[in-house]
């Protein structure tokens, strides 16, 4: 326990009972984790008889990485055989569970989990079903309005009750055919996995009995971001035992849009009243002029806990670089400036610099500086555009954050298709995804007239394909490719569990003959071999994740795929290149870089414009995010602003952030009131004006 501080101490030694852990950021809040995980083994609880849940894969693994390796100090045998704690995803726990449990809930235990593109075809289907006019509600307006109400444990029998216009009316309707759809197929979107857990374990109080029982501490990292259904899990699995340790910050819950609700980090006292509280506030990642402004910012949301940031990072020159706050004429001029100053410090730090020119840069005490240190971050996906097209000008290698998974090419989703229908071919959507891809004589009409039985018969369309007595009228192309389909699968299902993994993941790409199917399509072959690597990347997926687990199956390997960081896509990757990071605010959220570019301060863009409508709880939260930007940055922080900004082909003058004044004391300027209220203040008179300060 060498290192911790008094207050991380305190963390690590509280073993028992409920404890709420407010991590400041920077403040070291995995060490801690970890390190509390490792001490209660070191005191006598089983491994496997802790929880500890978090958001991310990556987190989640880089806790069990860190406690493992702390356990293994000193010790003979090899980490990898030491028992260890369950460390998972919500999502992963919640799949585990009712692969326990699914049926109680009407599932069958081999349920398939719905990418996006299974969702859009199933809520196409509920709309058409409705007759829903399609300029009135789209498929992803609809799952929109569903996941929300998943995440606030709204089901479709009350949803309308909920819903407060027309469109929300028309949702209502389309979300009971949608859940009904996935349910008969034996499939289940993402947020059911959380909305089925919570109400398993209201309606079944003896199968929450039972998943409580397999342990006997939980802890949950970033509890700030929890949803509705999160939070009641989370009660379920530790109010027995009572050792529930939550660890977050309440002024880094930025994701209300995605259901978390920051109250249930400000309630935690009232819900376990005999909590103790730690505070870490030490910060070692920012230097202290960047902290004053973190703390003077956040300090003007008054509902939120009671703590400040202390820096213990020793200062460079005197006290370290105050922020600096630049304004441009314009976007474009913003955009043009920002990347100039960027570059000057990158020269300045050596960049490019090699041989004995580099030799001679570091003997002169010079501090070297890589395209990656820097990150230039933004509230909406309309402002990197300017910044893309002057870093390319200025030749400065950048990464756009937050691009199109690997999971979401056309290319993987069809081959992970194929291997849903392996596992389960009652999945109606990864069916009709595959089902003449690639083209085998099945076109719209033998589909439809398939589909209609299946609806007559009311079984599953496997069902009906499987068995010739239903194609009756069928054209022979149609016969031989449902026959050639039929055979297909059912060859793959038999050797699945007979062969490695990655081998069955192998066998369905070439049986089923779908690299033909890119070569017809992409008759480019740059863009060709791009898609053939993107499957070959797979087959190595399915082959990495074998060798992790002893006892991987198809199954188990989609379900770790559907349970992934869906919304990072490929951010790791990204990241590790040598490059600038352009990226919004809420994917820079557990990041740090030595320099930062907080870009666009302006009223409507941060504040944004629906936040301004929507009243003080969404500035609060607007609030947060602006303070999870300023406290990305290590070294240096610049905020910038146009003074006017394009909309629609016309400037418009801009209002500077309310944030802006906050952070650097000026409240009491009469341009605050401005940027607050949208409005131009009359001008103070008199000398003693307590506004006359500009």
């Amino acid at each position: 326990m060498h290192g911790l501080n008094p207050a991380q101490h305190d963390a690590v030694h509280t073993l028992r009972g409920p404890l709420l852990v407010l991590a400041g950021a920077g403040t070291g809040k995995t060490r801690v984790v970890t390190f509390r995980i490792a001490e209660l083994i070191r005191s006598g609880v089983p491994a496997p008889r802790i929880l500890a849940v978090t958001f991310t894969r990556k987190a989640a693994g880089e806790m069990q990485e860190r406690a493992v390796e702390l356990l293994s100090r000193g010790r003979k045998r090899q980490a990898k055989n030491l028992p260890k704690p369950e460390i998972s995803t919500f999502h992963s726990l919640c799949v585990r569970v009712l692969r326990r449990h699914a049926k109680r809930m009407g599932y069958p235990e081999r349920f398939t989990i719905a990418d996006r593109s299974d969702q859009e075809s199933q809520a196409r289907q509920a709309l058409r079903e409705i007759k829903a006019p399609t300029d009135a509600l789209t498929p992803g307006d609809l799952l929109a309005l569903v996941s929300r109400w998943k995440m606030s444990s709204i089901l479709p029998d009350v949803a309308a009750s909920h819903a407060e216009s027309d469109r929300e009316h028309l949702a209502a309707v389309a979300y009971r055919r949608y859940q009904n759809s996935l349910k008969k197929a034996g499939v289940v979107d993402f947020d059911d996995l959380l909305l089925l857990t919570e109400q398993l374990f209201r309606h079944h109080p003896d199968a929450r009995r039972e998943e409580a029982s397999r342990f006997d501490h939980v802890l949950i990292d970033e509890y700030q971001d929890t949803n509705h259904s999160q939070y009641e899990i989370v009660r379920g699995l530790a109010m027995g035992h009572r050792n529930l340790c939550v660890v977050g910050d309440d002024d880094q819950s930025i994701y209300a849009w995605r259901g978390a609700e920051v109250t249930h980090i400000l309630s935690f006292k009232r819900d376990w009243p005999d909590a103790k509280v730690v505070r870490l506030e030490e910060n070692y990642r920012s230097q202290s002029p960047i902290i004053h402004f973190a703390n003077t910012l956040i300090a003007f949301n008054t509902v939120r806990h009671e703590k400040r940031l202390i820096p213990q990072r020793p200062a460079e020159g005197e006290g370290g670089e105050r922020p600096r706050i630049l304004q441009f004429k314009d976007e474009t001029d913003e955009a043009k400036k920002v990347v100039a100053d960027l570059k000057g410090l990158l020269m300045a730090g050596g960049w490019r610099l090699s041989g004995e020119d580099r030799e001679k840069f570091l003997r002169a005490g010079g501090k070297p500086l890589r395209a990656s240190d820097f990150a230039i971050l933004f509230r909406t996906n309309e402002q990197p555009r300017a910044f893309e097209q002057e870093l390319r000008a200025q030749q400065v290698p950048y990464v756009l954050i937050g691009g199109m998974s690997f999971y979401d090419r056309r290319e993987v989703r069809d081959v992970i298709a194929y291997l849903k229908l392996v596992a389960n071919p009652d999945d109606e959507p990864s069916l009709l995804r595959v089902f003449n891809t690639p083209p085998r004589g099945l076109g719209d009409a033998a589909r439809k007239a398939l589909m209609e039985r299946a609806v007559d018969k009311g079984v599953p369309l496997w069902r009906v394909v499987d068995d010739p007595a239903n194609w009756p009228g069928m054209s022979e192309p149609a016969r031989r490719g449902l026959s050639d389909l039929r055979d297909a699968v059912k060859h793959w299902r038999a050797a699945v569990g007979l062969e490695p993994l990655a081998v069955t993941v192998q066998r369905v790409i070439d049986e089923s003959r779908y690299l033909d199917e890119l070569t017809r399509l992409y008759p480019d072959a740059q863009e060709r071999e791009a898609r053939v690597a993107a499957i070959g990347e797979l087959v190595s997926a399915a082959d990495s994740y074998a060798s992790r687990s002893r006892k991987a199956t198809l199954a188990q390997f989609l379900d770790d795929i559907a349970t992934g960081d869906r919304d990072d896509g490929d951010k790791d990757k990204q990241l590790n290149r040598d490059a600038v990071a352009l990226m919004t605010l809420h994917a820079a959220k557990g990041l740090e870089f030595p320099h930062v570019y907080l870009v666009g301060m302006e009223e409507s863009i941060l504040p944004h414009k629906r936040s301004i409508d929507g009243g003080e709880i969404a500035i609060a939260e607007e609030r947060r995010l602006a303070y999870v930007g300023v406290t990305r940055a290590r070294d240096r922080l610049t905020l910038s602003l146009a003074l006017t900004r394009r909309k629609w082909g016309k400037a418009k003058e801009t209002i500077p952030s309310r944030f802006l004044w906050e952070m650097t004391g000026q409240a009491d300027n009469p341009k605050y009131l401005e940027a607050k209220t949208g409005r131009k203040m009359p001008a103070p008179h008199g000398k003693g004006s307590k506004n006359a300060k500009r």
